[in-house]
């Protein structure tokens, strides 16, 4: 069943899902890019933008067919359904910008997702999947976290997953002077780790990495020692840290090479922890005696203390969310009005234009060119001075909200109200993800 098309959301966080679940549908590389051709190709939706993070993954489509996100996960992992989330309309923009401005990040305040949706943005764009909406959407959404940021101190304190996780090793050892760690990984993720690491005083930095050229200048930005991929086993033997976050779509720790590890330390404890998503580090590693292993889910739990001094920018920052979600709802309302206005000034003219001629055909040769420009131009003015009410109303109306007035127009004047470059007006509904194969809720107006 189809209807007016729209933006619907789909998705799962870490605030709906388990990280055993995020990881099963969990999107990089490759895998993205043919799932935004996936997506495109999909009967009714014409642009598509997935937001994958390792909190979160999320499918926006510009769509008449409620269901074609939700379709997209269910038919990865059926185990998804029950802890996705579903929004439409202005609820989903709000959500967008919400995200984007990390209000809705497992550490409010934090810089990196930003980056993280304008490289989502800029992959569906490559992908020919976003097209004009998702552009104005999208560059709406950056300039609302930009101005969340300036006009705000929420980005204030540990402000990404990697400095917690910097700061729960503060917490364990306390000072880290001597202290070896070892960062699997030299990505987004290990560079703000190690430069975290810096700042507390960490002098003993180890990198390893698949791709030499990567590790090495991360190590020679933190004044660390690199060490070849190899040597990852030894290396696991030598560090009392160890931070891993690389884009390796299976464990790169496992239980066996840990147990391994541990014998060569002689039951030395080790702290590891494990920010991938997917996990890169084998969940059973924390059976082992004297070894405290870490996800980003155990994060969640570490940063729950740091909330609250966010709380006050928080409530700013939602303030200015709201005011340009509001915003960015009314220009959509008012370009539903365009094509309204358009048609009614064509018809409108045509009819002068038929009228002038007429008359000109009955009065014959008796006017010169002047004369008949003359005519031609008071049947021009007619129709501005007719139209420049019923254009002001039109406008008014659509920024207010009331879509009833373009359509009403359209029908009063025999005119097709056909929307502005294949778009229809923003809906607006929120709700948890209802069962497959459930009727989608009736979308209010923004």
């Amino acid at each position: 069943m189809t209807g007016d098309r729209r933006l619907f959301l789909v998705g799962l966080s870490h605030k709906s899902a388990p990280i055993d679940v995020r990881e099963r549908v969990a999107l990089t590389g490759d895998a993205l890019k043919a799932a935004l051709c996936e997506l495109k190709a999909m009967e009714g939706v014409t642009e598509a933008l997935v937001v994958s993070t390792c909190n979160r993954v999320e499918v926006f489509v510009h769509s008449d067919r409620p269901d074609a996100a939700r379709r997209f996960f269910t038919e990865r992992s059926p185990a998804a359904a029950d802890h996705l989330y579903a929004k439409d309309g202005v609820e989903a923009v709000r959500h967008l910008f919400r995200v984007a401005a990390s209000l809705d990040s497992m550490v409010v305040g934090e810089q990196q997702i930003l980056g993280q949706v304008k490289e989502a943005y800029g992959l569906a764009s490559a992908a020919s999947a976003a097209g004009s909406y998702f552009s104005r959407l999208c560059n709406r959404a950056f300039a609302t976290a930009k101005r969340v940021r300036t006009e705000t101190e929420i980005g204030r304190g540990a402000t990404s997953m990697s400095q917690v996780a910097v700061e729960l090793v503060e917490k364990i050892f306390g000072r880290l002077e001597g202290r070896a760690i070892l960062l699997v990984g030299a990505g987004k993720m290990g560079a703000l780790s190690a430069k975290a690491l810096a700042v507390l005083g960490a002098d003993r930095i180890l990198v390893t990495n698949r791709s030499p050229e990567r590790g090495l200048a991360l190590a020679a930005q933190v004044n660390g020692s690199y060490r070849g991929w190899e040597e990852l086993q030894r290396l696991l033997g030598e560090a009392d840290v160890v931070i891993v976050s690389t884009g390796a779509p299976t464990y790169v720790v496992t239980r066996e090479s840990m147990q391994a590890a541990m014998k060569a330390r002689r039951r030395r404890s080790i702290c590891v922890i494990d920010l991938a998503v997917p996990r890169n580090v084998d969940p059973a590693c924390a059976e082992l005696s004297d070894v405290y292993a870490y996800d980003v889910d155990d994060m969640e739990r570490v940063v729950a203390t740091s909330k609250q001094a966010r709380q006050e920018e928080a409530i700013r920052a939602e303030a200015i969310v709201e005011a340009e979600v509001m915003a960015f709802a009314k220009e959509r309302e008012a370009r539903a009005a365009l094509p309204v206005l358009a048609q009614l000034r064509r018809h409108a003219e045509r009819i002068a234009r038929a009228e002038a001629e007429r008359t000109l055909a009955q009065v014959g040769g008796k006017l010169d060119d002047k004369g008949r420009k003359s005519v031609e131009a008071m049947a021009q003015a007619i129709v501005n001075k007719l139209l420049h009410g019923p254009t002001s109303r039109l406008k008014e109306a659509a920024s207010s909200g009331d879509s009833a007035l373009p359509g009403a127009a359209a029908e009063l004047f025999g005119i097709e109200n056909e929307p502005a470059g294949g778009e229809r007006r923003e809906g607006g509904a929120e709700g948890a993800a209802a069962a497959p194969g459930a009727g989608p809720a009736r979308s209010q107006g923004t």
